[in-house]
């Protein structure tokens, strides 16, 4: 059986932090200044690494975003992981306004305000850093928006968060919103494909990944628009299996692999890595990279995508 890749602890503690929730409207009078100040740095020059992208989602509520760092290939190769997620925003619902808005529990906008230490020695390395963006049991999600401007409205606060905090893109995921509650609105087909269209014209040259679950994943085409070709990345949801995703985008940009580090057994870890450099695949996922040394877990990939050991460097 497929499991999915959630921590249920977790939810608790989302739901708790909605009682500070933060709209965004208001993100740029509470960053700080080492948030929002220093702009996201030039890239890092190319390593000699070859091969799929590496994403790390981590858990912030319990593990530092700096542990995506913290691993390298051996012989120089560079850094293991190219992209790292931050986990996770939410999208709430504010039942006074019937609108739905971007909210950061205290964990995630901790890391948000300390990105000069948080976020940017990632940047400096070369490591994309995204914001996923997660439902959070009261009724809104992507795939409800009632109308064209109501998806709009909050595609700029997506943005706005991006420009804001010096992000490289936004990552999501269709879990947890609880559809109906708060007397929302069931998933409808235009939601999601008028949430794309307007992100992606607000940042054309930012990162949009798809974590391919719930039905925003499944409500891609309306009216004669299909908004595959505007993710950059899409994956599978369940982790210690194979699983394409159901997205009109080529090889390069998905990944059929998805591994919890510390619970995907080693073995699993390893074929799965085979399997996406046999069969062309672009992307290898990985979720909950924590603060222990990981590298023989870590490892057990490396070795099949990159032909190296990780280094584990605390």
């Amino acid at each position: 059986m497929l499991t999915l890749v959630r921590s249920r602890v977790r939810t608790a503690a989302l739901a708790l932090s909605a009682v500070v929730a933060l709209a965004v409207g208001a993100i740029a009078t509470t960053a700080t200044t080492g948030a929002a100040a220093a702009p996201a740095p030039a890239p890092a020059p190319a390593s000699a690494k070859q091969g799929p992208t590496s994403v790390a989602y981590v858990e912030v509520n319990n593990n530092s975003m700096l542990n995506v760092g913290k691993y390298t290939l051996a012989g120089g190769g560079g850094n293991v992981f190219d992209v790292a997620v931050i986990f996770a925003a939410n999208i709430n619902y504010d039942t006074g306004t019937k609108t739905a808005y971007l909210h950061f529990n205290e964990n995630v906008q901790r890391v948000l305000d300390n990105a000069a230490t948080q976020i940017r020695p990632l940047q400096q390395k070369g490591i994309k850093v995204l914001l996923s963006v997660l439902g959070n049991h009261q009724g809104a999600g992507f795939a409800n928006f009632p109308s064209q401007q109501a998806a709009s409205a909050f595609a700029k606060q997506l943005s706005d968060a991006v420009a804001t905090y010096g992000l490289d893109g936004i990552d999501f995921d269709d879990e947890y919103a609880q559809y109906g509650t708060n007397g929302t609105g069931q998933p409808n087909a235009s939601s999601f494909v008028h949430l794309m269209t307007a992100l992606r014209a607000n940042m054309p040259n930012k990162i949009i990944s798809l974590y391919n679950i719930g039905p925003a994943a499944s409500r891609l085409s309306y009216g004669g628009v299909d908004v595959s070709s505007k993710f950059d990345y899409a994956w599978n949801p369940y982790y210690g299996s194979w699983q394409v995703p159901g997205i009109a985008l080529p090889k390069s940009k998905l990944s059929p692999a998805a591994v919890e580090i510390g619970r995907t057994s080693q073995s699993t870890a390893a074929d799965l890595a085979r399997r996406t450099v046999s069969e062309a695949y672009g992307v290898f996922l990985t979720y909950n990279l924590d603060g222990a040394n990981r590298s023989p877990d870590v490892s057990a990939f490396t070795r099949q995508l990159y032909g190296s050991d990780a280094v584990y460097t605390p």
